[in-house]
């Protein structure tokens, strides 16, 4: 970019802004750069002008243009500086939960062949993140740099832009002050907390608590052989020609069906749902729940999907029906749904419809929900969920005990919606203010495992209905 006078240029993508161009608004726009102090000296200048043609006196008519010509020729210096300066911005880290800092480190590089002269930098920040950040840099020799940073924290979850970057040049005199920015912005991604939850034993799995995940179906072999439509791109010595000749399609083998256990989160959005906003609000708690469960089940090797009301699923339908989250892109998987997280907002759905439809293709595994007040008939289908799914727990908010001076629901409504899911066979918890998930999370396990001998053994999911 090049400062004084002239515009900073657009950047290149790459976070950095180069090499200038003049502004098109030319000495109009250094004009309208005079200051308080330059605005007066050349209104007290004309007058002294004026007064002097009026009175007949020639030396206050001297004095006159000495004070009008005295911020025009800063003017004048302040266009015509050429300061050849590039700029960049690094966030560290880009992605931050909600609550924490995160840096942001700033540097200007000269790369004229000219030192600068005393240049105010600043960072154009939303106000959720903190008032926005000022300082002056020193004279920068040819070739050299400065660097500075500052911080940055906000409570609300969101992306928050940064940037553009500005400099703000003025003269000694302080007649004339021009502002130029740049023209790159960075993104400040605010993401849900994610709480730690402890390792505890669903009912019913195999070797301990994420073991036994990967199992075959079918073992490799010439009468065990499940086959399949063939697929473009498939290796023609794959090709089972007894298949093949029994169907009248190519066939080919699929000698192993890996089986890993799954997951679903199914977070409610609805706006009549959840009382209250801001940070501490039930509908906060219900999004940084569904982040810690995504977040706990991945790294406990499950195939997660996360799902709202809207019957909306990330990653969504076309990664393995939904399902993602095999060792090597677990890490890739929770940053996409806790960027998802990050902004998700209030639905204007009226009940839980779409989710219900987009769990019909059986069963699911694990259900983790996290859901608002239900009146009776949102309550029943939920309990229909549960049988499209292996195991259930629900987490559900008391909007009576979270909101702030809203409406007084009915006490027994709460205590009869979760009686409704409890004999449809959930697992199913009252959130109360002040009570942290990883609680919740044993208590579900321990409810769970005291009815663990009546839950059926199921075959889908890696997992038995131990709760319930």
């Amino acid at each position: 970019m090049t400062a004084g006078g002239t515009g900073m240029a657009p950047g290149e993508g790459d976070g950095h802004d180069r090499d200038g161009r003049q502004d098109k608004g030319g000495v109009r726009a250094a004009l309208a750069g005079l200051t308080t102090r330059g605005r007066s000296f050349l209104a007290a200048g004309v007058a002294a002008a004026v007064c002097s043609y009026v009175l007949g006196q020639a030396d206050l008519l001297r004095v006159g243009l000495l004070l009008a010509a005295l911020p025009l020729v800063c003017v004048a210096v302040v266009y015509r500086t050429r300061y050849r300066v590039a700029g960049s911005r690094r966030l560290s880290p880009a992605r931050v939960p909600a609550g924490s800092e995160a840096r942001v480190h700033l540097r200007v590089d000269n790369v004229s062949r000219l030192p600068t002269g005393l240049l105010m930098l600043q960072d154009r920040v939303p106000y959720v993140l903190g008032p926005r950040p000022r300082f002056v840099l020193d004279r920068v020799e040819p070739g050299g740099r400065r660097e500075v940073s500052y911080r940055v924290r906000s409570d609300l979850r969101g992306r928050y832009p940064l940037g553009p970057l500005q400099l703000r040049l003025n003269d000694p005199f302080g007649m004339c002050e021009l502002t130029r920015s740049f023209s790159a912005y960075d993104t400040l991604t605010v993401v849900p907390r994610v709480e730690p939850l402890p390792l505890v034993r669903f009912t019913g799995e195999a070797m301990g608590y994420g073991d036994g995940r990967h199992r075959s179906l079918a073992l490799a072999g010439e009468d065990d052989v499940i086959p399949r439509g063939y697929r473009h791109g498939d290796d023609l010595r794959r090709v089972h020609w007894r298949s093949t000749a029994r169907y009248g399609e190519l066939m080919v083998r699929r000698e192993e069906q890996p089986q890993r256990a799954s997951c679903t989160v199914l977070l409610d959005t609805r706006r009549i749902a959840h009382q209250g906003s801001g940070p501490d609000s039930a509908f906060e708690w219900a999004v940084s729940g569904a982040a810690s469960a995504a977040v706990h089940l991945l790294e406990r090797g499950y195939g997660v999907r996360l799902l709202t009301d809207t019957g909306t699923s990330v990653p969504g339908p076309d990664s393995g029906g939904g399902f993602t989250g095999s060792g090597h892109d677990s890490a890739d998987t929770a940053g996409l749904m806790l960027d998802t997280l990050a902004v998700v907002d209030h639905s204007e759905e009226a009940g839980l419809a779409r989710a219900y439809e987009a769990l019909r293709g059986g069963n699911e595994g694990l259900l983790v929900a996290f859901l608002g007040d239900l009146d009776e008939e949102q309550a029943r289908m939920v309990g229909r969920m549960r049988h499209r799914t292996g195991t259930a727990v629900a987490f559900v908010l008391d909007g009576a005990a979270w909101s702030r001076g809203g409406w007084a629901a009915d006490p027994r409504g709460p205590q009869e919606r979760l009686r409704l899911l409890r004999e449809s066979g959930w697992t199913a918890l009252p959130v109360s203010p002040g009570t942290t998930l990883a609680q919740l999370w044993q208590q579900a396990d321990a409810q769970g495992g005291a009815r663990a001998d009546v839950g059926p053994r199921l075959a889908g999911g890696g997992m038995t209905g131990g709760w319930a």
